[in-house]
This record gives C-alpha cells, structure tokens and sequence, in this order.
C-alpha cells in the first residue's frame, strides 16, 4: 500500500516535471521576455515570392521591417512562367498559400480570382499614396488588392542626349516634331531610329507605348476592346499606333539592318550616338548600366508623342504587386508589413540596393538624387500624374502573335490598316478561349 502510494507521487511528480519542460520548449521558441517581465510573441508571415525576381530590395526591406517589430518574414520562392502560375492557383485552391503572395498586376491577376482569394486593401490609409493607375491594374469590381513591388518601367523612347546636343534638336512635344527631328538625324548620317526586330518583341514597342494617347482620345477604349465593343483598326486613335510604325518604316529612318540587329547591338548604337533614339521599356537602362556605365548620363527619355502637344503623357509598364492571402491568420501583420514597405523609409531601402528603371508608383516619394539620368525625365509625368498603364494591365485580350505582325508592319511587308486588321483576328481567338463576354 506505502509502495503504491510511492509510485503514484513519484508518477505525478514526473508528470509535473515533464508539462514544466514542455512549456519552457514552447517559450524559448515562440516568447522572449523584455526587461519589464512582459513576455511577447513573435509573430511569422510567410511570403510567396518567383525565383526570378531580385530579391536584394525586398531583402533589405523586411530586415529593417523585422528590426522595428516583433514580426518576423519568411520567404517562399516558386518558379517563374506558367509553371510558377499553377502553383499559385493549386495553393490557393487547396488552402496551402502563404500569408503574402508576390504576383503579375494587370490581367495575370484577374486570372487568380482576387476577389475570392485576397484581401481587400481600398480602405486602408497606406493606400491613399498609391497612384491611381496602379490601383487601376490591382482592382476588380471596385476593389483593391496589391501595392506595387517594385519601381515602374515606362514605354517610350530613349535618346542619346550628347547626339541631341551636337545636332539642336528639342525633345519633341508632337509626333511630327520627332519625325522632323528624326529628319535631321538622317541627313546628319547617323540611325534616326534603332530597330532591333532580329529580336521581335521589340517591333511591339511603338505600338503598345501609345496607348496614353489611345485613351487621351477615347478613355473607354480598354473596357470597350475587352467587351467587344471596339476594334484596333476600326478605332482611330488606336489604328494610329500602327500608323505611327509605319510611318517610321516608310521615312527609312531605321538601321539598314534592323531585321538582323539584335537588342543588344541596339543598345551599344544607342550608347556610342550611332543610333539616336530606341523605342524601348525602360527596364532596358539596367542593361545599359551594366555595359555602357560611363554613358548613363547621355541617355534620356521622353514619351510617344501625341499628334496634339497639349494631350502628352507617359505609357506605364505597372510592377508585380504584393497581395495578402484572404485565408491568412496573420492578415493585420501582413498590412503592417505593406504598410512598411510604401512608406519613404521602405523605398529609399529598396533603391539603395537595386537603382530604379522608372518612378515609383507611389505619391509623395522623393528618389534620390543619383536615379538614372532618363529617370529624371520621366519624373514630372508622374507628379503631374499624365501617366496611363500599357492596354494589357487594363485588358486581359493580348493576341500573342503581336510582335509577328508589328514586324510585318515596321517592316514594310503590311500596312498599318492591314496590321490592325490582323491583330482584331489574332485577340478575338484569345478572348474566346478566355470566354470572355461578349465574344
């Protein structure tokens, strides 16, 4: 009876001993305990990010973020490409997503569903500093998911300065002023125009940079061409943007060789003056940094011309947004977090690790004051907010045999009209294997 009794204290003692050891476990991972003899928990937010996106930036933004709160992030990394995009959806569909999730705007986005699947952000105060054409590429029915992960890119056209200068050319105001100026250059012997159709993306560029000036003549243009409503060649503000690479092709004011020409070489032309402007995505200035450093400050930027001087403004390549996971257990941290990254002190850490191509989508940010020389140029488009995103972060109807009928078209081998044309047909297959409405 005194031996049983023994074993059931001695039981209950080990017992006792054993929940004391768990617990203390559980605090030396999940608590700390500040000077006061408060404990508090750290909170983790795990974040989905593309193993193709530099991370430097971000990096550097949630070390500091981490610094200031008791808020720790863990990053995920997925493949790019379609194989990256089913994974997402596959996550998402399962419940097994991530707290953040880094994610295409524009179109890509409406593809996941984000009404179902993240966060409403339009009411939160951090979102009244968010440009408005962003919110645009990151909203459906009136809602807003994401802010924008990185700087932007813009579409337009870089110039060698120095070239400018030499010649007394002005940056043109009117899609007639580029075209004299493009003029002068060609009787000075030097390229007018870089063509680098050898990579075919490129031929696009003049085309999908004008859809500022499409919408400053007809601002319903996008929802229209998405319902059905509207066509590229019976449109005239948006035929025009074939008109105007045709027009190129027509004053021979291209490299003789732009059919061979690749990006590369198209970047060195415009680098060393041979070549005077280059349509071209702005991201194209990091390339330009990395090989031709000593040149930066020759190289500017100004936007595709209207045909009027007083409707200009700048065509927007939107960045990859932030979104959080609706289904997340830490959503107020994972605003806190967001919060953190479009405030000045988030930007200015973003920037000192990776240089920016355009401006940040984001109001009342100051750059500093070694930003990319074309940087600068483009900077008052933004604080005056003349800006407009490119059609496909407003549509989800991209035919994707554009740059094959660009080329045709700067090329000489279609017409402008036939090129639109040809264009209709190509998105109409597409749209219907979106099953959009009204196709």
């Amino acid at each position: 009876m005194i031996k049983s009794k023994r074993n059931k204290i001695f039981s209950l003692l080990l017992s006792s001993a054993l929940m004391a050891g768990v617990l203390a476990g559980c605090t030396s991972k999940e608590e700390t305990t500040s000077s006061g003899g408060e404990s508090t928990e750290t909170e983790t937010i795990t974040f989905l990010i593309d193993n193709q996106t530099q991370l430097d930036g971000i990096e550097a933004i949630i070390a500091e973020f981490e610094k200031k709160n008791n808020i720790e992030v863990e990053i995920e990394t997925r493949p790019g490409g379609s194989e990256g995009d089913n994974i997402i959806k596959t996550r998402l569909a399962t419940g097994d997503m991530t707290d953040l999730v880094w994610n295409n705007s524009g179109s890509q986005l409406q593809a996941l569903n984000p009404e179902q699947n993240f966060v409403d952000l339009s009411k939160e105060p951090f979102m009244e500093t968010i440009m408005d054409g962003y919110k645009d590429a990151v909203s459906a029915n009136g809602k807003v998911f994401g802010i924008p992960g990185t700087p932007t890119n813009a579409g337009g056209w870089l110039y060698n300065k120095k070239v400018y200068q030499e010649l007394g050319l002005s940056v043109p105001k009117t899609w007639e002023e580029l075209m004299a100026n493009n003029e002068k250059i060609k009787e000075a012997g030097k390229t007018a125009v870089i063509g680098t159709f050898k990579d075919t993306w490129t031929s696009q560029v003049i085309v999908l940079a004008d859809n500022y000036n499409v919408l400053a003549e007809s601002s319903t243009f996008a929802e229209d061409f998405t319902a059905n409503k509207a066509k590229i060649s019976t449109t005239p503000a948006a035929l025009r943007s074939f008109e105007k690479l045709e027009e190129v092709f027509k004053g021979s004011y291209m490299n003789k060789d732009f059919l061979a020409t690749g990006y590369d070489a198209g970047l060195k032309m415009l680098a060393d003056g041979t070549g005077v402007h280059y349509p071209m995505i702005t991201f194209a200035l990091a390339n330009l940094a990395t090989n031709f450093p000593d040149k930066m400050e020759d190289i500017g930027f100004f936007p595709q011309p209207n045909d009027s001087a007083d409707k200009n403004g700048l065509t927007v390549w939107m960045p990859a947004g932030i979104f959080i996971n609706k289904n997340s257990e830490h959503i107020d941290a994972a605003k806190k977090f967001l919060e953190f990254y479009v405030s000045q002190e988030g930007t200015d850490l973003y920037t000192s690790k990776i240089k920016p191509t355009g401006p940040v989508a984001i109001k009342g940010i100051t750059l500093s004051d070694d930003v990319y020389a074309a940087v600068k140029d483009m900077l008052p488009y933004f604080e005056s907010e003349n800006t407009a995103p490119a059609l496909e972060f407003l549509s989800p109807v991209k035919g994707p045999n554009l740059e094959q009928i660009t080329t045709q078209v700067g090329s000489g081998i279609s017409t402008a009209k036939e090129g639109a044309e040809l264009y209709d047909k190509d998105v109409e297959k597409q749209a219907k294997q979106l099953g959009l409405e009204g196709w």
